[in-house]
């Protein structure tokens, strides 16, 4: 199973983190170890002092396809969930500095927990969804889909162009 998450893809974020707006998406991949299923516990890893957590949007490809139009890529998915991209932000620092990929800072065994339901695409607004994170009851983190930067169905016919996009398993 492919786990494709994408980089600075909210503006605000990207400024928060003193990075450039991108032109075209910025992917990257995360191991399939990285998954977290429901109800399995996170345990912070001993490698890193400095663990970061972001809310994201997860989008369950649930057709092959490589080369998808854009105007296709709605066809691809169903359901939407939510997940946590755990980021060892101490380690990607010192990769970014030597220029070395940082997967070691966000690909570690349980950095990508992921919700238990699934919601159907066909239920939501897509183009105005609303999604939040609490952290011992105090909202953390608030996002919505307006303020992507690539849209879901933007995303996938650029990923696609480079890989092909299956179904979970």
């Amino acid at each position: 199973m492919k786990i494709i998450c994408i980089g600075r893809n909210y503006a605000e974020h990207a400024k928060e983190m003193n990075a450039e707006l991108p032109n075209v998406p910025m992917f990257f991949m995360k191991a399939d170890v990285s998954i977290l299923r429901p109800g399995t516990p996170f345990f912070y890893p001993n490698f890193s002092k400095d663990i970061h957590y972001e809310c994201e949007l997860v989008v369950k490809i649930d057709r092959v396809g490589k080369n998808i139009s854009e105007k296709f890529a709605h066809k691809y998915y169903s359901e939407i969930g939510l997940g946590i991209d755990f980021t060892a932000r101490d380690l990607q620092q010192k990769c970014k500095e030597k220029g070395h990929p940082w997967e070691i800072s966000k690909s570690f065994e349980g950095s990508a927990p992921i919700s238990k339901e699934f919601i159907s695409k066909e239920t939501l607004n897509l183009g105005e969804l609303a999604f939040s994170l609490k952290k011992n009851g105090k909202i953390v983190q608030l996002g919505n889909t307006t303020d992507m930067i690539f849209k879901i169905d933007e995303l996938i016919a650029y990923i696609s162009q480079f890989m092909t996009l299956k179904r979970e398993i």
